[in-house]
């Protein structure tokens, strides 16, 4: 009986392989038409796939870059037409990219000195920390139009363009930096908050002679302060034990359990004629938000400088945080080469943005350009990734069947302060075979998230735990948080609004809380800061 199911289960391995190769393959009809091959997944397993709606790659619109409702002088000046990008000489050296924490007296004295002269450069230098920082501003707060759609911003947050164009703002930023000090190994560091020793705010950065410090940061948080990546805007007073042991359950869950999918980890398609913030990524949302809200000054309108988009670029802890996000991408790629793969849709490969060389040249840059680090001649120093062994405690007593009869819920719902929101969402396809959910994700989908953009937005979503404030911190039955940031100067059609989706995945977490013969789970929508609207919750199932 042994021997028969090693058997059995080497062969699912093998088909899930054969299917994993199959769906990264166009397949071809009798008629010579190209056909998605994830169509002949679904129909093997009796599942619809519903295929890509392709439009072709967004791509920056110049002529049309319109003034977002930011302060003056907010965005880049009006450049010649770009060049195409091009990979660095192989031959160039590695510029290896450490931990901020960590890094050597030596480095520490050219990062402040490379920062210092950009920081001495004339504004109207598009290599000027000015300049740098408002082309994050243009980018994050819809300044630019999607060509042939003038009516409608681009807006990169909240969509699948959120790694790839951080990573190619920050490869710019770097060699700019080297060139300023003569140095071609020079590399960025970055925080290292996903260590327990990393999670405070590097101490350089809190040292007001330094070129690295920005005032406008919440004074509560610098060092020895350990970052909060479940911040409400309150602190929680917890030990540094207790945030440390929160901090690696969150990151568990938003790099493991929350990503097994490329659309799960980088955020929802966005094409020319779709209308911005489709839906975030796991890893934006948590803890990226997260950390520019810890940062942030919360005495100030916007939360500047870290807080909010349009003001982020000013603060030079942006820089090292999002280092350490784009690690994260080569991170959630090593922890399953098999699933954890980019997205090989044209529409996503051949969309372009613009930024400043090192020579002051203005270059148009390609996602598929920036997919391989090591043609970009950067790499990351190894560090141990404890999270990985933290998976969050299922709460122990804690059952729906013993929580209060639920009442009907007629969605859309409101939510605000102290009124969370329960309700029962039907499962289309419960018990399902190991194969199946080998190949395919449950998700639970958040739709139609809606508020007015003008302050921050924060809810929870437990699964299955009605009677949520018995979970325990980062406990399993917490699914996910939902944040967005303010959006000072991100406007639809003349009035400022977001509408968009977040979807969290059950697979892992239905199999933790014993739950995958259940029909229906239980939705608990818990608000933690503003106003948001709910449309709906349903579940569907994603094979990528």
């Amino acid at each position: 009986m042994a021997a028969a199911n090693r058997r059995l289960l080497v062969f699912s391995a093998a088909l899930v392989v054969s299917l994993a190769v199959a769906a990264s393959l166009p397949a071809t009809d009798s008629d010579g038409s190209s056909t998605d091959a994830t169509d002949a997944i679904g129909q093997l397993l009796g599942i619809p796939i519903p295929l890509p709606n392709r439009t072709g790659p967004m791509i920056t619109d110049l002529s049309a870059c319109g003034r977002a409702n930011l302060p003056p002088n907010a965005l880049p000046p009006s450049p010649a037409p770009p060049v195409d990008f091009k990979l660095p000489d192989p031959s160039e050296p590695l510029r290896v990219r450490r931990r901020m924490h960590a890094v050597s007296a030596e480095f520490l004295a050219n990062y402040t000195r490379a920062m210092a002269l950009m920081k001495a450069l004339p504004r109207d230098d598009p290599r000027s920390f000015y300049q740098q920082a408002n082309i994050h501003c243009a980018y994050c707060t819809g300044a630019y139009k999607q060509l042939g759609h003038p009516e409608l911003d681009i807006q990169v947050h909240n969509t699948w363009f959120f790694q790839p164009l951080h990573r190619a703002y920050l490869y710019f930023f770097e060699r700019i930096l080297g060139k300023l000090i003569g140095d071609p190994s020079f590399a960025l560091p970055f925080w290292n908050w996903d260590a327990p020793e990393g999670m405070p705010m590097p101490a350089m950065f809190a040292d007001p002679d330094s070129p690295l410090f920005d005032p406008l940061r919440n004074p509560d948080h610098l060092p020895p302060k350990y970052l909060d990546m479940h911040f409400d805007g309150v602190d929680a007073n917890l030990t540094a034990d207790e945030q440390v042991e929160l901090n690696l359950r969150l990151m568990y869950r938003q790099l493991i359990t929350n990503a097994p999918l490329p659309s799960l980890f980088h955020g929802q398609p966005y094409r020319p004629g779709d209308r911005p913030d489709p839906g975030a990524g796991s890893l934006e949302v948590y803890p990226h938000n997260h950390v520019h809200y810890w940062c942030g000054d919360l005495r100030r309108p916007n939360f500047e400088d870290m807080g909010v988009y349009y003001s982020a670029g000013r603060d030079p802890i942006l820089y090292p945080h999002h280092s350490n996000v784009d690690r994260m991408w080569e991170v959630w790629r090593a922890l399953d080469p098999g699933r954890h793969v980019d997205f090989d849709d044209p529409d996503w490969l051949d969309a372009s943005f613009l930024f400043y060389d090192e020579d002051a040249r203005l270059v148009r840059v390609r996602v598929r350009d920036v997919l391989d680090v090591s043609r970009l001649r950067y790499a990351y120093e190894h560090v141990h990734l404890q999270w990985v062994n933290a998976k969050p405690p299922v709460t122990p007593g804690l059952s729906r069947a013993g929580a209060p009869p639920l009442r009907a819920v007629r969605f859309p719902v409101a939510l605000a302060d102290g009124g969370a929101v329960t309700a029962e969402v039907r499962r289309p396809r419960a018990a399902r075979s190991r194969l199946a959910k080998a190949v395919e994700e449950e998700v639970l989908v958040v739709e139609g998230i809606e508020f007015d953009g003008t302050e921050v937005v924060k809810f929870d979503v437990y699964i299955n735990a009605p009677e949520y404030h018995k979970v325990g911190r980062g406990g399993r039955e917490l699914a996910g948080s939902y944040m967005s940031l303010k959006h000072v100067g991100h406007r639809r059609h003349g009035k400022e609004g977001i509408n968009t989706s977040f979807r969290l995945a059950l697979n892992e977490l239905i199999e933790d809380l014993g739950a995958d013969g259940d029909e229906t789970v239980t939705v608990t929508l818990v608000p933690r800061l503003g106003k948001v609207r709910i449309g709906g919750l349903r579940i569907e199932y994603l094979i990528e």
